[in-house]
């Protein structure tokens, strides 16, 4: 989920692998990466603007369409009211292999719900959050005569395009308990927790071998690996035509011809190749994350997005990079013995993720705010 559980490390390393048969001559590993709009890309829109216009959203939305999600399907449609926004799922865009019962799609709502939020927040608007019956999160937005911005907010509102799923092998840095502990604490509530482990934690060799479990089922799914590798673009043109899904450039892949890179990421993509890398990643990082929640439903799963991405977002903060494993938390009988840890205290495990220290790598894509803004209007 958001940004694919690492799957797209073996077809990393079929790129790899073709770079040094085929490789053109003059080709960039990151060439055509879209790298992030960073100062001036989220201002707010003229004062002489009154908000009610649709187009004084497109700031919000902006901030919102930066958030993760499987495979970077994007899986959102915005609709604009007079006083509102609300984010509808996408289920054209869901992910029926890897997230039958589009949990991880509405993980990615929250994270969407999030971004919205803090740049509301930073607009001079408060907002009411709630979830209807269809899975559509309407956010209402109150304009505020003196506002008062929050400066942890603030803060995480300024992450917002700096944050980056980071798929490369770390530096092995440990990071500090005592920088850690904070960032973790800040985020925990009474329906979402957040559990850190250490090399030296036994649950760190567990969750690896659960991460190893995992690959192993889904690397032997037919239907997995198809979907996969349908969101999976194999070169420069191939991403800016649909300015979604698993790119050449985060992966760290040369911008090669599609004939030539998918049939050997198709032959390449196994559950041994998979592992290995898997296991290298893991070993190069400081910790892995947890996160689990009180319940198992969409509403939790909105709550657990949120959390997920403010989090994400003071871990940028603090020059911390991470990277998803979420395949024990995709395949059942994997997440069902999650369950069973006793650091979660019968909580349900929503999404794992290794954390360090490396060097920034290019951005996913997104899709123009336009192209996700519903013509009707918010109720």
């Amino acid at each position: 989920m958001l940004t694919s559980s690492l799957k797209p490390t073996a077809a990393c390393q079929a790129y790899r692998f073709v770079a040094h048969t085929a490789r053109p001559s003059g080709s960039n590993l990151f060439s055509g990466c879209l790298q992030p709009h960073l100062q001036g890309s989220l201002k707010p829109r003229p004062k002489e603007h009154a908000m009610s216009h649709p187009t004084d959203f497109h700031a919000l939305i902006e901030a919102a369409v930066r958030a993760p999600s499987g495979h970077n399907s994007q899986p959102w449609q915005f609709a604009l009211g007079d006083d509102r926004i609300t984010i509808a799922p996408d289920f054209s865009r869901r992910l029926s292999a890897v997230d039958p019962d589009n949990r991880e799609l509405f993980i990615s709502l929250g994270c969407a719900t999030e971004n919205l939020s803090l740049a509301a927040a930073h607009f001079g608007y408060a907002t009411q959050t709630t979830l209807a019956d269809d899975g559509t999160v309407h956010i209402a937005l109150h304009q505020q005569p003196e506002p008062t911005k929050q400066p942890e907010n603030e803060a995480l509102y300024a992450q917002i395009p700096r944050r980056q799923t980071n798929r490369a092998t770390y530096n092995g840095s440990p990071i500090p308990q005592a920088q850690l502990d904070p960032i973790l604490a800040a985020q925990q509530s009474d329906t979402v927790s957040l559990h850190a482990f250490a090399p030296s934690a036994p649950e760190f060799a567990t969750l690896t071998q659960a991460v190893i479990a995992g690959n192993s089922a889904q690397m032997n799914d037919p239907a997995f690996k198809a979907e996969l590798l349908s969101w999976i673009r194999f070169n420069q043109n191939h991403s800016n035509a649909t300015r979604d899904g698993l790119s050449y450039a985060v992966m760290g892949a040369p911008n090669l011809p599609a004939w030539i890179s998918r049939p050997i990421i198709r032959a390449m993509l196994n559950a041994k190749r998979q592992n290995r890398s898997d296991r290298a990643k893991i070993a190069s990082s400081s910790h892995l994350l947890l996160i689990a929640s009180t319940e198992d439903n969409p509403a939790t799963w909105l709550a657990t997005g949120r959390t997920l991405q403010r989090t994400l977002l003071a871990l940028t903060q603090h020059g911390i990079a991470h990277a998803y494993l979420n395949q024990p938390c995709e395949v059942p009988a994997q997440r069902t013995q999650l369950a069973q840890l006793p650091a979660l205290g019968g909580k349900q495990p929503q999404i794992l993720l290794r954390l360090g220290y490396a060097a920034a790598m290019p951005y996913s894509q997104r899709r123009a705010v336009d192209s996700v803004i519903q013509t009707t209007q918010a109720a």
